[in-house]
Formats: C-alpha cells, structure tokens, sequence
C-alpha cells in the first residue's frame, strides 16, 4: 500500500533526526508512515544522552514515548477496520449473487414466450412459493444457527439463458434432517435454554446427527479415481459396468479415467466427460452423486473441483491411511445399493476460505481468487533459515505474534493430519471451528487454540520480518507472503457432505482406533489380591 502525503511536517530532538506529524487520509494513517514514524521515534529514544540534560529533556523523551505508543494504536486501529470492511465486502458479495440469480429465473420465465397464461400462472405460483420457502429457511437459519437444508438444498441450474434447458439432466432433490437415534417423532430436536427463577438449565440433547433422504431418484454419478493404481483402475471398471448396467444412472468420470476405460473396451463410450475447466464450475448442477476411489487425498480433489456447493460424497478406502473413507471397496454393490436408495448418514465437513491480499493493492477489496482448503491453510518459512514472523489478528482483536517455523489454520476435518503432527488436538468433524496451531514456536507457553467458526483470522508478515512467508493450501498452491502482506481466512458458506458407513461419531472413532492405533497397549496384568498373594507365601 502506498504511503499517504505529509502535509505538514513538525521537527523535533537533535542533529538530523525528525518525526513528522502525519496527516491521515479517508479517517485512517498509512501504516507504512507510522512504521516510519515509529522507527523515527525509536531511534530518537536510543541516541546517547547529551552530558547536562535537563528535566525538561527527560520530559520531552516520555513525550516521544507517548507518540509512540499512539502511532501503534492508530495502526492496530486501521487492521482492525480493514478487517471489518472485508466482512461487510463479502456479506454484500454474497446478497448481490443472489439478487442476481433471483433475476435470472425472472428473465428465462418472461422469455419463454411459447408457453400459456396458465403456466404463467403456475410458474409465479411456484416462484411464490419458492420465496416462502426461503423465508422459512431463513427464519429457521436464524433461530437453531446452521441449517443443513439452507447450505445443501438443490437450487436447479444457473446457467446462461442460451443452453437448451430441455437437453439437461434433472437434478435429483434431497432433504437434510436432524436425525434422533431411538426416537421416532422427534427429528427436529433442538436444545432449549430456560431461566426458570434464576436457573440456567438445557433441556435433553439430540444426537445432532444429520440425516440426507432423496426426493427423487439419482441419475448421475461422478466417479474420481486414485491416479497410478491397477487396483483401482479395475474396480472402476466394475463399478461403471454395475452403476450402469443395473442403477441405469448417467455416469461422468475424469478424461484420464474415460481414456482408460476406452482402451480397455469400446462398450465404455457411454462413459461421460468434460473438455475444459468452464465444464468443471457447472458439474455441480448435473451431479446428483460423487464416488471416491482412493485415501483422504482424493476427497480433498473431489472438494477443490467445486468451488460452491458440493454434492453428497461416497469414499471408499482404496488408500494407505484414511479418516474420511469409510467404506470398503469388497462390499461397493451393498454400500452404494443402500446409499442411491436412503436415508444415509451424513457429516458436514466445513472448509476454509482463504484470500492473499498485497501490500501492493489499494483497498481490501483488491484481493486475489479465493481458495477453499478442507484441511488446512499452512504459513511456514519455507526455505529460509530464519524464524517466520507472523501477526495475527482475531476479527478486531490483536492476537499475538508468532515466532517460529510457521502457522496451520486447520479445519476440524484437519485435525487428523499436519494439525496434529504439530501438536494440536483430535476434533470431532461436526464440531465447527477453526483450529490455531503453531508449528515449533519459539516459546514454551505458545499453545494450540481452537477459535467458533464465525471468526475472520488475519495474518500479516509485518515490515520487519527478516523474510518473507510462504502460504500452501492442502499441500498445494503454494503462494509466497511478502512484507506488508496479508492471508485473511474465514469459514466457507457450502461444506462437504460425505456418507457415512454408520454415523458422524461411530466412524470418527473408529477411523482414530484403525488408523491411529489411539490408546492402544497391553492391558495391564492381574496378579490377585494382596491377602490372597501373603497367603501363598506363607
């Protein structure tokens, strides 16, 4: 960011040395010409006194200090409300791609000149009664918090008004409930807060478990697949054959995949694909379904091919070490015959959205693409040998300074992986959060934290870093982080649904005995009571 003009400056101290009175611009003080200030003033405070000085000297210096302090101020004030801009910026961002997705189905329905005043009639009762319903979603979003029906709700295709609609595949349409495990007419289960004469008390728990039954039979399936493995490549080709054979579903895999599925037989032409990377943003409006083929590496694949809403996913374990497949490759017909048919269990995996701002740029809104982490978000030193300087803000509030090999912003999906080799905690995947792990800081005290996921994390390399940063998202895009650069990254609006084998808890659990080994060792040997053992002796 440029530095702002100096109308007016004020000279004070001895020989060459000035501190100049800024002059802010739209409310706020360039932070580069307080760092300057502040260096200033610093090395003003460290020149050797003069033999004879005074008070009135001593007083001038605690006045210098004063200015000090204030100039600090005034920039944590200036990140502070940039931070706060950004979140408005993206709440309007958000507001806009409605209204214009709202605009859109006006336009198509006033083009569509071949049909009757009748269907007129019922296409604006239907619009109608859409608008209620997203009333009524809206109410219930902001009584219980996250609704799963608001994130995951099949809204139909936005695409442009030339593509012949009649030729598209209709999306199959689900609902999202919370499923209570050993009740019947009580799925909707909230927790209530009652103040009953000066008594805080909640009344009886749910299970919270979210529960995903279809509306309309699948028709298409995306399978993605573990590159490199005849295994895998084999079970594709019987997974294809039987989706398509018996489920009748419409299949798309990736052009690799479709490539080799050709040289194996010609029968696979049926077999589905895309062209270019303007296909890949629209799948999400023709897949009903996803299937993985691999470890926890290509559910983060399938995750970063959507940048907005995710369909439901099915991952199978075909990997060296996996937390999030939980189903088996050998029993594929029976998993996939009980998933296409429903009600499954289901687990909301929230992701990072993240955006690198230059010190360069004007204004916060001069940001670079966003990028959706499921794992998460890593700011290390790279190849350099000094320690990575890091300041992190929490919303408005400053909250430290890290020092050491680096920083990870992890979902609580992420948990399992880079978080906790660096020491973090182990997080059920439904609980939302935003985990604040530091790699080998350069102090004892320097914890873990685990931040609610309604926060906007701030992270500035500060002008005075002795190199710069280097950022990765799920181990990939890797972007360097100069001085005066900032990562701001916040909770992601669509997350990723993935199926489970029994429910969100059973297969977290298991997935920490199976692949951890958590807590495992010999039980400890019985040797008989005290009493009994004095009896033998004797």
């Amino acid at each position: 960011m440029s530095p702002s003009n100096h109308d007016s400056t004020a000279s004070f101290g001895h020989g060459d040395t000035s501190v100049s009175c800024l002059k802010p611009e739209n409310g706020f003080v360039d932070s580069l010409s307080l760092v300057h200030s502040e260096k200033a003033v610093e090395e003003l405070l460290q020149q050797t006194p003069v033999e004879g000085m005074d008070e009135h000297l001593i007083e001038f210096s605690e006045a210098l200090r004063t200015v000090a302090k204030a100039l600090r101020r005034a920039a944590e004030g200036k990140a502070s409300a940039q931070a706060e801009a950004a979140e408005w910026k993206r709440r309007y961002e958000l507001e806009k791609t409605r209204n214009i997705q709202m605009e859109r189905k006006a336009q198509i329905a006033e083009q569509n000149g071949n049909i009757d005043c009748g269907k007129v009639k019922n296409s604006d009762k239907q619009l109608m009664q859409q608008n209620e319903l997203d009333k009524i979603f809206d109410e219930c979003c902001m009584k219980h918090g996250i609704c799963s029906h608001e994130v995951l709700r099949d809204r139909g295709s936005d695409s442009s008004s030339n593509v012949d609609r009649s030729k598209m595949m209709r999306k199959a349409s689900f609902k999202l409930s919370w499923w209570c495990k050993g009740e019947n007419g009580d799925q909707h289960k909230h927790d209530i807060v009652s103040f009953e004469k000066g008594n805080i008390t909640t009344a009886e728990r749910s299970s919270k478990q979210i529960s995903l039954k279809w509306e309309s039979d699948p028709q298409t399936v995306l399978i993605l697949t573990k590159p490199n493995s005849v295994s895998v490549r084999i079970l594709c080709a019987q997974m294809v054959r039987w989706l398509k054979e018996k489920k009748k579903l419409n299949i798309y895999v990736e052009p690799r995949v479709r490539a080799e599925l050709l040289t194996e037989s010609s029968d696979f032409n049926y077999v589905q694909t895309w062209k270019d990377d303007q296909e890949i943003l629209l799948l999400h409006t023709k897949v009903d379904l996803v299937i993985t083929l691999g470890g926890d590496g290509t559910v983060l694949w399938a995750a970063s091919m959507f940048k907005g809403p995710v369909p439901p996913i099915v991952p199978f374990s075909l990997g060296s070490l996996g937390f999030m497949t939980p189903f088996h490759s050998e029993h594929f017909k029976e998993c996939l015959d009980s998933v296409l048919r429903g009600p499954v269990s289901i687990t909301l995996r929230h992701r990072l959205l993240c955006r690198v701002i230059r010190d360069a740029a004007k204004n916060e809104y001069e940001t670079e693409e966003p990028i959706l982490v499921l794992n998460e978000v890593t700011i290390d030193r790279g190849i350099s040998s000094y320690l990575t300087n890091l300041e992190c803000y929490c919303d408005n509030s400053f909250v430290t300074c890290v020092q050491g090999d680096g920083l990870i912003l992890s979902t609580t999906s992420g948990s399992t992986a880079y978080s906790l080799a660096a020491g973090g905690s182990m997080v059920h995947p439904q609980v939302p959060g935003i985990l604040f792990t530091p790699i080998c800081p350069h102090s004892l005290s320097f914890r873990p934290l685990i931040l609610p996921e309604h926060v906007t994390l701030r992270i500035v390399v500060p002008f005075n870093s002795r190199s710069p940063a280097w950022a990765s998202f799920d181990g990939k895009d890797r972007k360097q982080l100069a001085a005066g650069d900032a990562l701001l990254c916040s909770m992601a609006p669509c997350p990723v649904p993935t199926a489970c084998q029994v429910d969100s808890t059973s297969d977290f659990l298991s997935s920490i005995h199976d692949g951890l080994h958590w807590n495992l060792r010999k039980t400890q040997s019985f040797d008989g009571p005290w009493e009994l053992q004095d009896i033998i002796q004797i």
